[in-house]
């Protein structure tokens, strides 16, 4: 089988999309699976033959990421040669509407990918009159793909609802040799202040979108409650960061962008995670932080809603409610033995979302399609 991947953002970028391609294509050589990725050209590229990069321009809102202008010539030249069986288009902008069209020009089947609800976005910025407009390009694209890869049942849910009927679960998986309780660091812990605290974390996007206003409302109120007995970290980057450092609590630890095992270490010395975006299609730092021996906390809703068994594996709350996640905080910062209990439920959960196992099932969709 020979696949080829089409997508509007590639490493060294870091988000849902290039994790999921980075697993993909290591899976691809583990089992000698012929690939080639269609992607953006970013500052600093490493040459790779399985790898063709594109002229991009990064947005404005959003400087990480990048409108490509795919070399329809060269597409078709590199294709022509690699001759895939199947086409998967990761993202649904210039790089995947160049695979799709050559698909449907030579015949060979596509599989989309959705990942980002961008039509939620809009309620964030004011932009809603842009929400019907977004839902008929989706459609125009995703449906005339053989299949719409989506993470969850929820998103199956949206898309259907939506109009995109021909859609297959493609789950999100987790390394538990990246991500687990043995990288907790008690002098990273001593080196931040944090020793002796109940320490909340949040791993994502600093971005308006992810909800933090309402984090960083429950946890006024928790800190007001317990003052110097907990602590909060916010790891990411993003556009609303200076706001976040003026609207949370003044001693909240901003790390920037970490990764490795930096990121590692960082999970694994926190106690409690916490995920208030509502606008999650899966939730990939959730299962990151399971496997890393955290007790989680996220809102029901999207992905997260889906991956998170409420009061078994992890605890639920209302989306946009900080009243409930106030309360959600409170309790596991009160019931030790309840978080042992969630703990130790997540990590056996966690045991099923091998990248291996997920990564076969989409292969098994490959198949059929073919």
């Amino acid at each position: 089988m020979k696949v080829a991947l089409f997508s509007d953002t590639f490493s060294p970028q870091i988000n849902g999309v290039t994790n999921t391609l980075d697993k993909l294509i290591k899976y691809f050589n583990e089992k000698n699976i012929e690939y080639m990725v269609f992607a953006p050209k970013y500052d600093a590229n490493s040459t790779d033959s399985n790898i063709e990069r594109f002229y991009s321009l990064s947005l404005f809102l959003y400087p990480e990421c990048r409108v490509a202008f795919p070399n329809i010539f060269r597409v078709s030249k590199a294709l022509l040669q690699f001759k895939p069986d199947i086409i998967h288009n990761m993202t649904e902008f210039s790089m995947g509407v160049a695979g799709l069209n050559f698909g449907k020009k030579h015949n060979i089947p596509t599989i989309s990918n959705y990942t980002t609800n961008f039509s939620q976005y809009t309620e964030y910025y004011n932009l809603e009159f842009l929400k019907e407009s977004i839902w008929n390009y989706m459609r125009w694209f995703h449906n005339q793909n053989n299949i719409t890869t989506c993470p969850s049942k929820e998103t199956e849910r949206i898309l259907n609802d939506n109009g995109i009927s021909k859609t297959k679960i493609f789950s999100r998986g987790v390394e538990v040799e990246s991500f687990n309780p043995d990288y907790r660091n008690e002098e990273l812990r001593k080196s931040l202040g944090i020793e002796g605290k109940t320490v909340f974390l949040y791993v994502g996007r600093i971005s308006f979108e992810k909800d933090l206003d309402v984090l960083s409302d429950s946890y006024k109120a928790i800190k007001e409650k317990y003052q110097d007995e907990v602590a909060l970290i916010l790891t990411g980057d993003g556009p609303y960061l200076d706001k976040c450092k003026n609207m949370f609590s003044e001693d909240t630890i901003f790390t920037g962008f970490k990764k490795g095992r930096e990121l590692s270490e960082l999970y694994a010395s926190s106690d409690i995670f916490v995920c208030p975006s509502s606008t999650e299609t899966f939730g990939n730092v959730v299962l990151e932080a399971m496997a890393s021996g955290l007790v989680v906390i996220g809102a029901d809703a999207g992905g997260v809603g889906e991956i998170i068994d409420n009061r078994n594996t992890g605890i639920k709350f209302k989306p946009k409610d900080h009243k409930e996640l106030y309360d959600c905080m409170e309790e596991l910062i009160e019931n030790q033995s309840f978080r042992k209990y969630l703990i130790a439920n997540a990590l056996e959960y966690i045991k099923s979302k091998s990248w291996d196992r997920i990564i076969q099932e989409l292969i098994s969709t490959y198949e059929k399609v073919l």
